[in-house]
């Protein structure tokens, strides 16, 4: 009866305690520690997958009511479900950009790097005066605070899939845009650029590695595409299952040809299936587990921008 008595007290005064640490604008760290120093990674995101089937006809009506002076705007942001914008991954934001022929982007330049992989049609990217061409299957790149505008100068609709390190300026709140004085910067064609990645140059590269799968990684210089955002291709043969893959880093996925399915599971233990054809677009969350299996004859070509250069220049990228 004593020691009941003794924990009783105890427990009291420890509930006082706490009471009293909110208005101090303090917590007790050994509740939360399990939140704050998980045993497995976290992730708050969740795997998904946008359909093209789903997205093309919604692209195609805002291109319908959204107006030419806002084309730079007439996005379709990609929101994870267990999010909100501008998560696609915890890490990673993704939009579904459309351009209609004769329209142009204001030129303007913000803090954020953002690449673009081209989904469909033709336009242009001028960067720093460089005009890039857009076609199927190239990665673009705007770094940061580099001069850039869009614009489409063919008949038909221009597709891109937008990524961006947006969710990082939540917790570093220095992102910011700047119009240029014109509505164009002036620029000149230039078809071999820095920051355009052609997928032909692309296609060669997985085709000259030996085995059922390959995997291409996007480089400048030596270097991956940005402090923050790396890409990269992948080949799978027909009806080839890769091996697991297991990584910290978060991936979004797009599906440039081919058919098949990616085997997920998370660090929480759940499992997910995802059946991707071309043009869909899917993520995998940090830490999880994953396999592609290609369920055609023909080989399949994935394309993803991860998170990995963040995690490494933070040195926090660590093997399973």
């Amino acid at each position: 009866m004593a020691q009941n008595t003794v924990n009783g007290d105890k427990n009291n005064g420890l509930a006082a305690y706490l009471q009293t640490l909110p208005e101090r604008n303090m917590e007790p760290l050994w509740l939360k520690m399990n939140a704050m120093v998980p045993p497995k990674p976290n992730p708050k995101a969740v795997p998904y997958i946008w359909k093209y089937s789903d997205s093309l006809p919604l692209l195609t009506k805002a291109a319908e009511i959204v107006p030419a002076e806002e084309a730079e705007r007439r996005v379709l942001m990609l929101v994870n479900p267990t999010l909100e914008s501008p998560y696609t991954t915890d890490t990673i934001y993704g939009g579904l950009q459309i351009v209609q022929p004769g329209e142009t982007a204001p030129a303007h330049r913000h803090t954020a790097f953002a690449a673009r992989f081209i989904i469909s049609g033709e336009g242009f990217t001028a960067v720093e005066g460089k005009k890039m061409p857009l076609r199927r299957g190239d990665v673009i790149l705007t770094p940061s605070w580099h001069w850039h505008d869009h614009g489409n100068e063919s008949d038909g609709p221009v597709i891109w899939l937008d990524a961006l390190n947006l969710p990082l300026f939540r917790y570093a709140p220095v992102n910011y845009a700047e119009l240029y004085a014109e509505s164009r910067y002036p620029s000149t064609p230039c078809e071999d650029c820095e920051w355009r990645f052609p997928w032909k140059q692309v296609e060669a590269a997985l085709l000259s590695q030996k085995g059922p799968y390959a995997v291409h990684h996007y480089t400048s210089n030596g270097k991956p595409l940005s402090t923050t955002v790396g890409a990269q291709a992948e080949r799978i043969d027909g009806h080839h299952s890769t091996a697991q893959i297991q990584e910290s880093c978060s991936f979004m996925y797009h599906c440039y040809e081919g058919e098949g399915r990616t085997e997920i599971e998370t660090p929480a233990g759940s499992t997910e299936t995802i059946n991707w054809t071309s043009k869909d677009t899917f993520v995998v969350p940090a830490g999880c587990t994953m396999r592609h299996v290609n369920t055609s004859a023909t080989q399949a070509y994935l394309v993803a921008f991860t998170d990995r250069p963040l995690l490494e220049n933070l040195g926090i990228m660590k093997p399973f």
